[in-house]
């Protein structure tokens, strides 16, 4: 039992150990000067395809949302007919 208990911790620390085996390669510099660039497209909208599909996703749900909210309202506001 003590065994496995010993070899899991070494390999635990194995796996989380805080040396990187390769250096990452550092991509502020190239954001900096694309956010930083005055090309008059929003900062929201500047780091592509991406932003711009979730920008439009999120303003089609905003705009179906309160659409769909006032629907309601309105169906509320007024009674049912009783046949």
């Amino acid at each position: 039992m003590f065994r496995n208990l010993q070899a899991l911790r070494q390999v635990s620390q194995r796996t989380f150990s805080s040396s990187t085996r390769r250096s990452l390669e550092n991509k502020v510099p190239e954001k900096q000067k694309l956010f930083q660039e005055d090309n008059g497209i929003p900062v929201h909208l500047k780091a592509g395809t991406g932003d711009v599909l979730l920008y439009r996703l999120t303003m089609g749900l905003t705009v179906f949302g309160t659409g769909y909210s006032l629907f309601e309202i309105f169906k509320a506001s007024f009674p049912k007919k009783q046949n």
